[in-house]
């Protein structure tokens, strides 16, 4: 996987859990923690944009670009 999700580290930061951000951002925890997880295939602007909203944060703060071969397992 080339793209990390940092969406831990940022909710770390803002001390705020996984229900919280789930319900600012109006989308259900099963699918917050599927991109939090890494397990996501995709991710809508529209999401991305919601959840740097309730983190006060940019999508530069949760996204990381991995090259092949250094990511952890």
């Amino acid at each position: 996987m080339a793209i990390m999700v940092n969406l831990d580290v940022m909710m770390a930061k803002r001390k705020m859990s996984l229900g919280e951000l789930a319900q600012k951002v109006d989308i259900t925890m099963a699918n917050l923690s599927i991109l939090k997880n890494n397990k996501a295939r995709a991710v809508r602007f529209s999401t991305l944009e919601a959840i740097c909203k309730a983190l006060d944060c940019q999508p530069g703060d949760i996204l990381e670009f991995v090259p092949d071969g250094e990511e952890e397992t």
